[in-house]
């Protein structure tokens, strides 16, 4: 082993490793585990009995969580208002690829998989991640302020798109059930893609100013931009992890729905798995900066978040549904609609001042508990 390593040090001599390791910072999970992720498919990790589907299962999110970082190094590169595009679309891969998985085995009723995990995004980002970024944010540096503008844009937005896609399915006549007929599904996709691509235009081009803190960040606030050889690594890595994510996720649909209808449980659980899985790097990048007192930058992370599950999710999906001739339920139940309509109202009312308190966290933080606990017993 000693004259191993002394062959390495040979061929690349120890300062150049260190200085190829620093020149590429980045965390070596995130390395490791787009590589864990193309050998768990190789070996079919997750056919391997209850041990493989928990190894699988690890793997598969820890390459979710890399993916997620790798496109935010890329994005950092770019700039804006390409930067924002790349992890939005990094992301929708993701989630479309876990719910198109699902989608295509048998076991429970997938169409209606996009639905709930579209609806758990929603309910996560509006009620879990911005009541316990107010909560954080309340209770380290009391009433915090943004800038309301860019807020009541993004609120208006994503009002429209949810009830475009959520609601309106169970008041049209043209198919049965709480789904679109092909031409509606059709039209609400171009439409949910347009409002998104609207929002990002004046988030990032026409109207910058509404979505920046109203004091001016210090210099040394905003991370050095990723070297040359930093966003070539993280595109390669992208590519792998989400590669490894989609083919992962396709091995274990079939166990995981298995696994929730066989313990008694609403498959609506499996939409929440999905959605919170996807939104974990957002969250906690969204929390810290509440703790920082840069709220402004939680809800442009939390609000952005909400859009790009809907904006670029629902026609994705839709296209997949058409193209494979999938069945796609979109329309959610009436106890969904209270809570969402209680959801909207309440962070209508919360962020509508352009200050904000503990108060408004804790009340969201209820609501989100109130959406668990009746998914798990509804």
């Amino acid at each position: 082993m000693p004259e191993q390593a002394n062959n390495v040090d040979a061929i690349v001599p120890p300062a150049t490793q260190r200085a190829l390791l620093k020149r590429l910072a980045l965390p070596w999970w995130t390395i490791l585990f787009p590589f864990l992720a193309a050998v768990a498919v190789l070996v079919s990790l997750y056919a391997m009995g209850t041990l493989g589907t928990i190894g699988a299962s690890v793997v598969l999110i820890g390459a979710v969580l890399a993916a997620v970082h790798h496109a935010e190094v890329v994005a950092h590169r770019v700039g804006e208002p390409f930067g924002t595009l790349v992890l939005a679309i990094a992301v929708t891969v993701i989630e479309v690829s876990l719910i198109v998985s699902l989608m295509l085995s048998d076991a429970g009723d997938a169409s209606a998989l996009a639905r709930d995990t579209v609806f758990a995004a929603i309910m996560i980002i509006i009620n879990g991640i911005v009541g316990l970024c107010l909560m954080a944010g309340g209770l380290r540096h009391g009433e915090q302020r943004f800038t309301l503008r860019g807020v009541s844009a993004a609120l208006a937005v994503l009002t429209a798109m949810v009830v475009l896609s959520l609601v309106l399915p169970n008041f049209v006549t043209s198919a049965p059930g709480p789904t679109y007929a092909p031409p509606q599904l059709i039209f609400v996709a171009i439409v949910s893609l347009f409002l998104y691509l609207m929002f990002v235009l004046v988030q990032t081009v026409r109207h910058r100013e509404y979505f920046l803190p109203d004091e001016e960040l210090p210099a040394d606030s905003h991370a050095e931009r990723p070297s040359t050889l930093t966003t070539w690594a993280s595109v390669g890595l992208l590519l792998v992890a989400l590669v490894g994510v989609v083919l992962l996720a396709k091995g274990l649909s079939g166990i995981v729905e298995r696994a929730v209808l066989d313990a008694g449980l609403p498959l609506a659980i499996v939409g929440v798995v999905i959605a919170a899985l996807v939104l974990a790097p957002e969250s906690l990048a969204a929390y810290r900066a509440a703790k920082r007192n840069r709220l402004q930058t939680s809800l442009n992370l939390a609000l952005g978040s909400a859009l790009a599950t809907i904006g670029l999710t629902i026609p994705s999906v839709a296209i997949v549904s058409l193209i494979l001739d999938l069945p796609l339920a979109l329309g959610i139940g009436s106890k969904s609609i209270t809570l969402l309509i209680l959801s909207m109202f309440t962070i209508t009312l919360s962020l509508g001042t352009g200050r904000t308190t503990i108060l408004g966290g804790a009340v969201h933080l209820v609501i989100f508990a109130a959406y668990l606990f009746t998914t798990i017993v509804p």
